[in-house]
């Protein structure tokens, strides 16, 4: 089961990112981001309440424009982990927290959706969004909401300094030139370090990926509990880590982490301080959907048509440094400048990984948990 302690995961601790590095509220908070006038707070029909991860983060003026544009005042109510905020759904099944549930991934989807958590719902607009990202077209029990690519970022320094070519592959990670450098999360309880785990399954496949993680492990890999750790503090190229004097120049972070340093550096610098090694990536997509027993079913259906409108998909990328998943929703110059582009992520099939997450998960943790 993915559960952590961690306070954000994947992102969302440093607008960190729901791909990169910021922190929003804490586990198990309430926060309200209650917009504009003609809604009203707490409970009631003019409130929608969003479940998610701690990763969500949007701007007040676009949740505004959902309020005027519907009459509902958005409170969102931030969960912990991914993986801590569906299990805790799995729990109150048929008796939801609130009325949409957003931030389950391809690697969870699964689990979700046997559980029944969801009533089936087409959001409008759902023809403009990537075809390739509506994993459950058929019954719409969740609408894809954005994409981003778990991936091994580098401290750039680092490398220069050291006069030594970063890493651009899972087969160069496992050379003796990258020894006790790489920092990555505990595929048992964070959605980056599953997504790890499933790019080398995908890559040396059922067997291979075992032996793969032995040589990982001989050459020093060290597994900490989620993403807020791996990154914040053992990673040396984050602002964070650079903080905590860490001493780790390889970490398993996201495509779009490299924005991060760059937006929130003060001054800006002219270049990130970090890389990303495109050889290593595993594409992960987030769905919303809309929970079973939902108090406003009505406010929760509005919600699900916002989120993959235009505003709500463009606003996206700079507050929780992930990729739109409508066709024509434009990134931002800062996204596409500093940010990587993965052309051939990893990717393994949501049957595959339902059939086999807990199988994998466990020998992974047999061979580097100690």
């Amino acid at each position: 089961m993915i559960t952590t302690r961690r306070t954000r995961q994947l992102a969302a601790s440093a607008v960190a990112a729901a791909l990169g590095v910021t922190a929003l509220a804490g586990c198990g908070s309430s926060d309200d981001t209650s917009s504009g006038s003609g809604g009203t707070k707490g409970s009631g029909s003019k409130t929608v309440t969003l479940v998610s991860h701690d990763s969500f983060n949007v701007s007040k003026d676009v949740l505004k424009q959902f309020t005027e544009e519907t009459g509902y005042t958005v409170k969102v109510l931030k969960s912990g982990d991914a993986g801590v905020a569906l299990n805790q759904e799995i729990l109150t099944k048929g008796s939801p927290r609130g009325d949409v549930f957003f931030g389950v991934d391809n690697t969870l989807l699964s689990r979700a959706l046997d559980s029944g958590l969801f009533t089936p719902y087409e959001a409008k607009g759902i023809d403009r969004v990537a075809a390739d990202t509506r994993l459950d077209a058929d019954q719409h029990r969740v609408t894809p909401i954005d994409t981003g690519d778990i991936c091994v970022n580098y401290d750039k320094k680092y490398f220069a300094d050291k006069k030594l070519a970063p890493p651009r592959s899972f087969d160069d990670l496992a050379k003796p030139a990258y020894k006790d450098l790489l920092v990555t999360e505990n595929a048992g309880t964070s959605s980056p370090g599953l997504g790890f785990l499933l790019g080398t399954v995908a890559t040396y496949g059922e067997k291979g990926y075992q032996d793969y993680w032995k040589k990982l492990e001989r050459n020093g890999v060290k597994v900490v509990d989620g993403w807020e750790q791996a990154y914040n503090e053992e990673f040396s190229g984050s602002a964070g880590g650079k903080k905590a004097k860490a001493d780790r120049p390889l970490v398993v972070s996201y495509a779009s982490s490299p924005p991060v340093e760059v937006l929130y550096a003060k001054p800006q610098p002219a270049e990130a301080p970090t890389g990303v090694a495109t050889g290593t990536c595993f594409r992960q997509i987030e769905f919303a959907g809309l929970l079973k027993g939902a108090k406003n079913e009505a406010g929760g259906k509005a919600l699900l048509d916002f989120l993959i409108s235009k505003k709500f998909q463009e606003d996206m990328p700079l507050n929780m440094f992930v990729n739109p998943v409508v066709k024509d929703a434009a990134l931002p110059e800062l996204f596409t400048e500093f940010g990587a582009t993965v052309d051939s992520p990893t990717t393994v099939a949501p049957d595959r990984i339902a059939k086999n997450r807990e199988q994998w998960v466990q020998s992974w943790s047999s061979l580097v948990v100690k």
